[in-house]
């Protein structure tokens, strides 16, 4: 299944090809603030299911006539991990490493939708990259979960790209830009994806690949990161925890093209302003 918002702040499904409406059937105020819906819908997902099963049907949609938003606005926690490629290591002449420094968090507010520009600031003289990560979204919230049980706490995953400014100022402000982190443009159910070990992950600047790398390299994989964390900071239903990115981390600028794609997930095209 996908999950995913739209048309101002309206919550879908997809399933086997087929994409309906399921936020009046199930009673969501999409006016509501703080914009946590679809928190609260993956909070309540599995005592949820049975009305989805039963009125999700009732409003079909088309999803290329609907304008598809970042599927969670306002998560809990927005966590990320440096370093979590050899190569990226290598070529960045970074000392960091995801297994030793372990996470950072990104600004909320730098969410973006699959169909929102990325927004670059004013900077001149500043470089301002992309990073192709694997979103991971929590769906069972804990502390202290095992390595043993980490999978048990996914709820799914999404395409994210991790933008930064290259700099000296710390990695959370160079981050936390608005726009700073393309989210979507669904969440993918973790019973939809085969093997979260094994995904390959690409991104494109003007159909020019720069990135192309699979989950089986990771230094530290899915399952350490969320026992890393929780160990940390509980986690809670619709945090969501980036990857860290492969090699090949380059420039953008005003006027290019991104696209994310990752196999079993999804893929996305923004614009650069």
């Amino acid at each position: 299944m996908k999950l995913f918002r739209f048309d101002g702040g309206r919550i879908g499904i997809e399933r086997d090809g087929s994409a309906f409406d399921i936020t009046d059937a199930l009673g969501i105020d999409i006016n509501a603030w703080p914009p946590v819906q679809t928190v609260q819908l993956i909070a309540d997902f599995d005592h949820r299911i049975p009305s989805i099963e039963k009125h999700a049907k009732t409003r079909p949609i088309d999803l290329a006539q609907v304008r598809l938003e970042v599927p969670i606005a306002w998560p809990n926690k927005l966590l990320a991990y440096p370093v979590n490629y050899v190569k990226h290591g290598l070529e960045m002449k970074s000392k960091n490493r995801a297994d030793l420094n372990g996470f950072f968090l990104k600004a909320n507010s730098s969410l973006s939708g699959p169909n929102d520009p990325i927004v670059l600031p004013d900077l001149p003289g500043r470089e301002i990259h992309h990073e192709c990560e694997l979103g991971i979204v929590i769906g069972k919230g804990g502390k202290n979960i095992s390595r043993a049980d980490a999978y048990d706490h996914v709820f799914g995953y999404a395409c994210l790209i991790d933008m930064v400014v290259r700099g000296n100022e710390e990695r959370v402000m160079r981050k936390s830009y608005d726009t700073f982190c393309p989210f979507g443009p669904w969440i993918v159910t973790a019973d939809e994806v085969p093997d979260p070990a094994n995904l390959q992950a690409r991104l494109w600047v003007n159909d020019e690949l720069r990135q192309n790398a699979n989950t089986r390299d990771l230094i530290v994989d899915i399952p350490e990161m969320i026992e890393i964390a929780s160990r940390v900071a509980t986690l809670y239903p619709g945090d969501i925890i980036a990857t860290g990115t492969p090699e090949g981390v380059g420039p953008v600028q005003r006027g290019d093209r991104v696209r994310i794609a990752i196999d079993h997930v999804g893929e996305m095209t923004l614009d650069v302003q």
